[in-house]
């Protein structure tokens, strides 16, 4: 995926990066929005992905924490508890919100794919 500051795109950006994400792995707002060069844009990352439920495919909105690892977005989800729900479906833990081995479960974008 190539990077741009095109604004047009900007929710579809984070929408491919996200689908990137691997299974049983986190990234944050920050991370995504520096890889699609807007680094200061975390919380239009937050933006767009609370809007994912209308793209046509599915979008894996839940592995994206806030830099802390917290689980910023679960409001978001249909029901209060599916955001740790669907995490730990894919083997992530989660106590009192956050990401438990948050540092070793993350996925940097700008690190993991080619830019």
């Amino acid at each position: 995926m190539k990077k741009s500051q095109n604004n047009d795109s900007f929710f579809l950006q984070v929408y491919e990066v996200a689908k990137l994400i691997p299974e049983g792995r986190v990234t944050s707002y920050g991370a995504i929005a520096r890889y699609i060069g807007s680094p200061g844009a975390s919380r239009m990352v937050g933006w767009a992905l609370n809007c994912c439920h209308t793209h046509d495919e599915p979008i894996p909105a839940h592995r994206v924490v806030n830099r802390n690892g917290l689980l910023s977005g679960k409001h978001h989800f249909r029901h209060l508890n599916l955001m740790q729900e669907l995490l730990e479906s894919e083997g992530i833990e989660v106590e009192n919100d956050k990401v438990v081995n948050f540092k070793e479960l993350f996925w940097d974008p700008n690190k993991e794919l080619s830019l």
